[in-house]
């Protein structure tokens, strides 16, 4: 009888040790790689997904919030530039404000109506031109989707028959708020910057604005008294700065003799 043959495992070849130690370090690479989104997992997985479309659901209102605002002032402003004062009225709250340079506040829906005649007849007859642009928002909405600030800047053309056209720029600073589910104007806020003659341009021509209206005088005197160019006034900012959390609202202004500005 033939004895049995014992077999004796065959050691391993140098390569197959090489290629077995990659694998393992691959393996350990993998693991380190996971190991952050292991221990985030019991985070993520605390919020519920009715928790998660809560809040994807706030933020689509909030965006569609932001959409309503401006599309409201853009709105204003083709109305505005019209003469299309009824329409334009109609677009404040109850007891909503106007306020535009040094012409004082006007409060109500019919103050303001009567109020934008002075910038025209309705409809702005031949000859007259108001034509103000409104760029550069910047709109923040309120956590509870209620009320808002918008700050916009543009360029004016102004005319009306008899006069030179003038050209001008400014700031707009308002506040909206929500009645029912329709966004309209709390405050209507505009600054102009400067003002000059078309003609002569800013180097040669320096126009003041006009002062509050004898014929229909403003309900509140003007929220601030300044001076458009050469005066330099920096209305405050309605939002805070994006990076640093501060609030720009007491801002170093230039002297102004004029106006008795320190």
């Amino acid at each position: 009888m033939r004895a049995k043959k014992t077999l004796h495992p065959r050691p391993p070849s140098r390569p197959a040790i090489e290629g077995l130690l990659t694998l393992m370090q691959l393996c350990s690479f993998g693991a380190a790689a996971l190991c952050p989104l292991l221990l985030s997992a019991p985070a993520v997985a605390q919020t519920s997904p009715e928790t998660r479309l809560a809040t994807y659901r706030d933020r689509v209102a909030r965006l569609e919030d932001q959409d309503s605002v401006e599309n409201l002032q853009a709105t204003f402003g083709f109305y505005f530039d019209k003469g299309l004062w009824n329409e334009a009225a109609d677009l404040f709250a109850r007891n909503g404000s106007f306020e535009y340079g040094l012409s004082g506040v006007y409060i109500g829906q019919d103050r303001i109506r009567r109020a934008m005649l002075l910038f025209g007849p309705q409809g702005l007859a031949q000859g007259y031109l108001n034509n103000h642009m409104m760029l550069q928002p910047i709109i923040i909405v309120a956590s509870d989707g209620k009320t808002a600030t918008g700050r916009w800047q543009g360029p004016v053309q102004l005319s009306e028959p008899g006069a030179d056209g003038v050209w001008g720029v400014g700031i707009y600073e308002n506040e909206y708020v929500k009645e029912g589910s329709v966004w309209k104007f709390a405050k209507f806020h505009f600054y102009p910057m400067a003002f000059t003659d078309y003609d002569k341009g800013w180097a040669r021509s320096l126009l003041p604005m006009k002062g509050q209206s004898a014929l229909f005088p403003p309900d509140k005197p003007p929220t601030v008294v300044y001076r458009s160019m050469p005066g330099n006034y920096i209305p405050p900012f309605s939002y805070k700065h994006p990076v640093t959390g501060k609030a720009l609202t007491d801002l170093p202004q230039a002297a102004d003799s004029v106006t008795g500005r320190k």
